[in-house]
Formats: C-alpha cells, structure tokens, sequence
C-alpha cells in the first residue's frame, strides 16, 4: 500500500527522546466495525509515558520484555472521519469523532470506538477527553456509584483523571472535596469543587472527615491511612495508583473479603456508550477538558517528558493538523 502516513514509534524502553521516533508508515486498514480517522488532535495519558519507560516493571510481560512487540503508542484521537466500515451507522464520513485506539499518536487512525465529538469543543479540545474521561466517568459513577446528596473526595484532582472526576462527580450531584497541590488549588476549585484540601498543607485522611466515596487518583497514601476518611460503608475507588501497586491489590482484595468494604482497582474499558455519555454532559455544560500545554507531533518526545516530569493541571494536548487550537485558560501555558 506505500508508507502513506507519519507516526511515533516506540523502539524500546527509556528516555522518550531515545525511544520515541517519527516514522513513515501504512495507513490502516478499515474493518466491517471500524472508522478511519484522520487525526487532528491526540492527548498524553499517564499511561503514555509508563508505557515508554515501562514503569510498573511488570508491565513489560504485558508490552514485551526488552522492547514492546506492537511499537504503537498513544490512545486519545480527534479528528475527521475519512472512511466507515459496512456496520457502522452512527458515524458516516465528514463528520468530526472523537475515541480511543492504540496508536493515536499519528496521522490516521482506525478504530471501533469513536463517536460524533461534542458540538462545543474544537477538536484540540475534544481529543484531551476520551481516555481520562471514560476513566473518570467509570470511576465515579460505576465503581463509586456515587449518588445525589453524597459526600466524594477526589484525591489528584487536578489532574488529567482527577480533574474529570471532580465535574462529574458534581454533575452527578455529589458534594466534592478536591485533594491537589498548592500550585493548583485555584484551578480545580474553578472545576467546582465544594472544598479544596492543599494536600503540602494538610493531610486529608487525619481532617475527620468522612466521605461515603473516595476516588484515588494519587495512590500516597496506605489503605489504612485512606480508610480513616471513609465512611462506614464508604467506598473507595483506586485508580493508578502505581506507588506499591502490588502491595495495594493484596490489601485491597484482603478487605473486600474480610471486612466487606468496597475496595475497587480497575482498569477503565472503552465504551462507545460512556464516550456517548460523555458527549452529553460536554454540550449540557457540566464538563470540560482543561489543556494546560499543546505539542507538534514531532514533539511528542518532549510532551512525554514533560507529562512524566511535571505536575500537570489537566491534560497536554499533541495537534497532529490544523485542531482549532481550543480555548486556553487561564492555568495553560504554551509550549
């Protein structure tokens, strides 16, 4: 077919600048249940940069052990509908989706998730949802089944996971307390949470405090420690929480079984349906992605880096073409 489309390739494990490379390749193929996407926009996750530098180590049995065996990277992707398989029937070409599909940091994309993007964000915009969103959205309202009236502390919110949760916690008619750093307190309170905790200045498992749903997005503190700010039937919701992940997992099922307290470490699905969901609460004005800095393609080294280095308020955006550029906040800075 001819090496018709540029995209990041992952060689090894490592710095991004030494394993990360721009290559011509194949455009991809469209299957019966696909959509070929012309990307405009894709975003950094956290899992972006573990995955170069595969950081828990054992995640190299999952991606290979001296190098990963598919070189593909990147998970969020924006852009325009080029081409449909014969059974989709919700996207047709020309319309402008928004999904998740390894191997986002490219030019072409083709996948089974991806919908219609919100009518109000730009494409730049609409590519820093989907994997932090979906994430979010299942955080809060499936693993938390969080409730009108219900009090949730969302613990790293502000960032890419964390600063969802926060909205859609409030969406779903949760009073929120929001754990961040001092550097972003005013960001998130922005987001609408009811209470900011500066996590420097205070420890919000020692406030007395009692939350009926924890979602932790920052995984620094013990079960133990976490536990005293849950309610009694209180029920924790652990995302990412790589520091001691293992150790996290044994004590997390340990108190599933011994002390029946709802402990859950998952791992977000792609849904059409939740980025649906999604979509609905983006044009009913109850969430938006915050973009603190955008990327070139070719940059996507340098965005990892920095993704991996900093403490990101929000999410860092990679414009692959011309994205609409979204609107900036006052917390974005350019790269």
């Amino acid at each position: 077919m001819g090496s018709d489309m540029k995209q990041i390739v992952q060689t090894g494990y490592g710095a991004p600048a030494d394993v990360l490379e721009l290559r011509d390749v194949d455009k991809p193929a469209v299957g019966d249940d696909q959509v070929l996407v012309r990307v405009a926009a894709s975003s950094v996750n956290s899992g972006d940069w573990r995955q170069v530098r595969a950081q828990p180590v054992f995640i190299r049995f999952a991606l290979g052990l001296r190098r990963p065996r598919n070189g593909t990277i990147g998970g969020d992707a924006a852009g325009m509908a080029e081409e449909v398989g014969a059974n989709v029937t919700d996207v047709k070409p020309g319309d402008e989706v928004f999904g998740i599909r390894t191997g986002a940091f490219a030019e072409y994309v083709s996948g089974k998730t991806f919908v219609r993007k919100p009518a109000n964000l730009t494409l730049a915009e609409a590519a820093a949802v989907p994997v932090a969103a979906v994430t979010a959205l299942q955080a809060v309202r499936d693993h938390g089944e969080v409730k009108a009236g219900q009090r949730v502390l969302v613990n790293g919110a502000g960032g890419g996971v964390g600063h969802f949760a926060v909205q859609i916690a409030k969406a779903y008619g949760a009073t929120v307390t929001a754990v961040t750093s001092t550097d972003k307190v005013e960001f998130v309170r922005s987001l609408g949470a009811d209470e900011v905790v500066d996590y420097r200045s205070e420890d919000y498992t020692r406030r007395g405090q009692k939350y009926d749903v924890i979602v932790d997005c920052g995984g620094d503190h013990s079960f133990g420690a976490t536990r005293r700010a849950l309610a009694g039937k209180g029920r924790l919701v652990v995302v990412g929480a790589y520091k001691g992940v293992l150790t996290r997992l044994v004590v997390g099922s340990l108190r599933r079984r011994l002390l029946r307290q709802p402990v859950v470490f998952f791992l977000a699905r792609p849904r059409t349906d939740d980025l649906v969901a999604l979509r609905d609460l983006i044009e009913a004005g109850k969430l938006r992605p915050a973009i603190e800095r955008t990327y070139s393609l070719p940059e996507t080294p340098a965005a990892i880096d920095y993704a991996e280095k900093q403490s990101v308020a929000g999410k860092i955006v990679l414009t692959v073409a011309a994205a609409g550029g979204g609107r900036p906040s006052p917390y974005s800075t350019a790269a």
